[in-house]
């Protein structure tokens, strides 16, 4: 009988080796979840597209993404959120984004957009250069 006892053991000790071999007992790690549309935005945005930093004492965060500005926020769970605070005015025909950038001087930020319509050359058919002081409210400088 004690020979018995050994093989049983040994065989239930060889089941839970091949359960745990298996990956029996153990929770599979949950998959990242996609990013959002702020955080590819913000990962395809180019040298000189986002400002992060301090604007009227208050902290900032834009991104420059298919010529409009967008200031982005903590949505929770570490997730970013946005909201538009420029788009160039709307134009009657079809465009695409021509030219976007964000620079930031002691004064404020500027931002660069333009639009051209699709089928014409040059640029632009919507959009100039703008100024924020705060990064919230915009004025057209040319």
């Amino acid at each position: 009988m004690p020979r018995t006892l050994r093989i049983r053991d040994a065989a239930a000790a060889a089941l839970v080796a091949a359960g745990l071999a298996a990956g029996c007992g153990r929770e599979l790690p949950e998959p990242p979840a996609p990013p959002n549309e702020v955080e590819s935005a913000l990962g395809n945005a180019k040298p000189g597209e986002v400002f992060q930093g301090l604007l009227a004492g208050q902290p900032v965060h834009l991104v420059v993404h298919d010529c409009e500005v967008f200031r982005i926020q903590d949505a929770g769970r570490g997730k970013p959120a946005w909201e538009r605070v420029l788009a160039p005015e709307p134009y009657p025909f079809f465009t695409r984004c021509e030219r976007q950038s964000l620079a930031a001087d002691a004064g404020g930020v500027t931002a660069v957009l333009g639009r051209m319509a699709l089928g014409a050359g040059g640029c632009c058919a919507a959009g100039g250069t703008y100024r924020s002081v705060d990064g919230q409210a915009w004025k057209k400088v040319r």
